[in-house]
C-alpha cells in the first residue's frame, strides 16, 4: 500500500491576514492527519490480511478512519485553494457560480454567510458531478456531512485552530482575510472551466 505523503504548504508563509504562527501550526495539524491516516489504513490492511476484521479495536480505527482521511483531504483542498498572489475569479468562473447562485456576488454572500454560522467545521461548494450543480453545503465533523460522490471546489476551514491565533472570536475578520487569499485559477481548474 503507498503512503499519503503530507504536502508542503511553506509557500503560504508570508499570506496577508495569516500569520506564519497560525499556519505553520495549522500545518502540523494537517501533518497528523496524514500520519493518523497512513496508521489507520495500515491497521486495516494488516487485519484484512491475518483475518481479525472484526474485533472491537478494529471497528473504532474503521469509524475512524473517515475523521482522519477526510481531515487530510479538506486541509489539502482548504490550503490548495489559497495563495499569497491569488488570481481574480475570471469570466468562466463566475458565469459558472452565477447560474447556480444568480450572480457571483450571491455567491460570496452564501458562502462568506455559511462560514459565520456559529460552531465548528468546514464549508464546501461542492459539484455534483452527475448534474453539475454546484451547493454550499457545511460539514460539521470531517465526516459528517459530506455529500457522497461530490467534488469539493472551494474549502474554507472555519474549526478555531484556522483562526484564532490571529483574530481570537472575531471569525468574520477572518473570513475577510481568508477570502481576498482564495486563489480563484485553482477554483477554475477544479470547475474544468478554460477560461477561469
Amino acid at each position: 500500500m503507498q503512503q499519503y505523503e503530507a504536502k508542503d504548504y511553506s509557500g503560504l508563509l508570508g499570506l496577508p491576514g495569516l500569520s506564519d504562527t497560525l499556519l505553520n501550526n495549522h500545518f502540523k495539524l494537517y501533518q497528523g492527519y496524514v500520519k493518523n491516516t497512513n496508521d489507520s489504513a495500515a491497521k486495516l490492511r494488516a487485519a484484512a490480511k491475518d483475518g481479525t476484521t472484526a474485533s472491537y479495536d478494529l471497528a473504532e480505527v474503521r469509524r475512524r478512519f473517515g475523521w482522519e482521511f477526510n481531515g487530510m483531504r479538506l486541509h489539502e483542498y482548504y490550503f490548495g485553494g489559497m495563495s499569497k498572489e491569488p488570481s481574480p475569479p475570471g469570466d468562466g468562473v463566475k458565469r459558472i457560480l452565477a447560474d447556480d447562485f444568480s450572480g457571483f456576488d450571491q455567491f460570496q454572500a452564501d458562502f462568506i454567510g455559511a462560514g459565520k454560522a456559529r460552531g465548528i467545521g468546514w464549508v464546501v461548494l461542492v459539484q455534483d458531478p452527475d448534474s453539475g450543480s454546484l451547493f454550499t453545503t457545511w460539514i460539521n465533523e470531517h465526516d459528517v456531512g459530506e455529500l457522497a460522490g461530490g467534488h469539493p471546489i472551494l474549502v474554507l476551514d472555519v474549526f478555531e485552530h484556522a483562526y484564532m491565533t490571529d483574530y481570537g472570536i472575531d471569525k468574520a475578520a477572518y473570513l475577510g482575510a481568508w477570502w481576498k487569499a482564495v486563489d480563484w485559477g485553482t477554483v477554475g481548474k477544479r470547475l474544468g472551466t478554460k477560461h477561469s
